[in-house]
């Protein structure tokens, strides 16, 4: 049977599908994302299917999990979630659709069966594919073992000789020999779908355009495409994703850290960091170039959505880096107003049980002058607690390095000095501390490393004296003044 040509109904209408046996990964966070950046670029519509017919493994909070990491990351569908739990006469009409065409028949081998048959052939250095015994069955005979109420599974019956090929719109055209292809079962003798029936039935109700998912889907394609043609449905356009492997090159697993989407949110990531990052794993703008000349790797959703094509996904396997996430996360907190910034903060305090003291307008100058020197989120809750609360914890590393010998005395001297000075600017602050240091004859820099650790509790933190302003004077001093007590181990 000749293809029916592929569909190019206008505007597009693509699916992400993930299955609730476990939280939303990376790998199928960047499917959900190529799939929301093309239905979004070519005004078409984005499907939320969620593939649930393991019903063992499947559950609730699972699908919870994906719903909230795909809203983490802003990808918004259109239509669903839509669950294949709910579908299932559908399927048992297709697989019925498929038997009366001649295009699949009815098997009784049983488990035990076919795992003997499949064990022989492995010994005997044979490929352990279905023997099609049940296919040489007399219409008549099967009709009449069903309506005894033999169990019978459904299987489709592949072309004996030839070839299945299909056109990617990543790999170009793609073949399979139907001699390496075995007879696949559709429906299981439980009425259960396997997941060949369920996909193209489904596709094809929805009326689905376009497939783009994960390289790994390749070898299953070939099975679908026949029995689109066997239902006579139009072909859609396949668009199979690279893979997305660890920094050794294999496979990403948690061997290589977090594989779930929300771990990354728990991290501290930004949403916008994350898609962004993501959107460059196996996907290429085409060469843009930044100010500096260099390729460019900042792009806002709007951008994003503006340049994505089908024509920019890669045929080579994509590396998570972790390192280049934190780049990019970086980036993002630097570069957000303070205004979206902060009940990001917000939410990480409340995360972490933590309630700062101070007012409004000190938070947000606050975050301000943090913003340029945050990694994650986390860092607002953790190592710049004290630019929030006068309750904040001292890095024992960096008392015992800075706050050590005659150190903390000359602070709480300079505590002193700063309460009664009449003026309280950057400028000032640093005159006086530099006036300090040379009547006591020391190097200046001994009191800067010592007033950060008791003023923040960290050996690094942004410009000392902006630092001193964003506290304020009496905040500085009363700090200043405690760091005789300070631990220093």
């Amino acid at each position: 049977m000749p293809d029916l040509p592929p569909q190019q109904a206008k505007p597009p209408r693509v699916r992400f599908a993930p299955s609730p046996t476990g939280y939303l990964h990376v790998g199928g966070a960047r499917t959900a994302l190529f799939n929301w950046l093309f239905a979004r670029h070519t005004g078409g519509t984005f499907i939320l299917r969620i593939e649930d017919t393991d019903f063992e493994r499947s559950s609730d909070a699972m699908v919870e999990g994906i719903l909230e990491g795909m809203r983490w990351l802003g990808l918004d569908w259109d239509e669903g979630p839509f669950f294949q739990s709910r579908r299932l006469d559908l399927y048992k009409e297709t697989a019925a659709i498929s038997v009366a065409g001649g295009h699949a028949y009815p098997c009784f081998c049983s488990k035990e069966d076919l795992d003997n048959r499949r064990k022989e052939a492995t010994a005997s250095g044979h490929q352990p594919m279905y023997d099609r015994r049940c296919r040489h069955i007399a219409k008549e005979e099967a009709v009449a073992r069903i309506a005894a109420g033999e169990p019978a599974a459904i299987r489709f019956a592949v072309p004996e000789g030839g070839a299945t090929s299909f056109d990617d719109a990543v790999f170009g055209k793609v073949e399979f020999q139907n001699a390496d292809l075995e007879d696949f079962v559709l429906l299981r003798s439980d009425g259960i779908p396997t997941y060949h029936l369920s996909v193209v039935a489904d596709d094809i109700d929805m009326r689905l355009t376009h497939i783009i998912r994960g390289a790994d889907h390749i070898s299953n394609t070939p099975k679908q495409v026949l029995l689109y043609r066997a239902l006579e449905a139009p072909l859609p356009v396949f668009a199979h994703v690279p893979l997305i492997l660890g920094p050794d090159k294999t496979r990403l697993s948690k061997r290589h850290g977090a594989t779930s989407v929300i771990a990354y949110k728990q991290m501290g990531i930004v949403p916008e960091a994350f898609r962004n990052f993501l959107s460059l794993l196996g996907w290429t703008t085409g060469g843009l170039k930044d100010a500096n000349g260099k390729d460019r790797e900042i792009f806002s959703s709007e951008e994003l959505v503006n340049l994505f094509s089908l024509e920019g996904i890669s045929k080579s396997n994509a590396v998570f880096d972790n390192d280049k996430l934190a780049w990019f996360n970086t980036e993002y907190i630097r570069n957000y107003p303070v205004a979206q910034l902060k009940p990001l903060v917000e939410q990480e305090w409340k995360l972490a049980g933590f309630t700062p003291t101070r007012s409004e307008k000190e938070i947000t100058h606050a975050i301000e002058l943090l913003k340029p020197r945050a990694r994650s989120l986390k860092d607002f809750a953790s190592a710049f607690r004290g630019y929030f609360s006068d309750e904040y914890e001292i890095d024992a590393a960096a008392a015992a390095k800075f706050l050590s010998g005659n150190v903390p005395a000359l602070l709480v001297e300079l505590g002193a000095r700063y309460l009664a000075a009449t003026e309280f600017t950057e400028a000032s602050t640093e005159a006086l501390l530099r006036a300090f240091a040379e009547e006591k004859g020391i190097k200046a820099g001994v009191l800067i490393n010592g007033s950060r650790v008791a003023l923040t509790g960290q050996g690094v933190a942004p410009s000392l004296f902006a630092v001193m302003v964003a506290l304020g004077q009496h905040r500085v001093a009363a700090r200043l003044q405690k760091a005789v007590v300070q631990p220093v181990g």
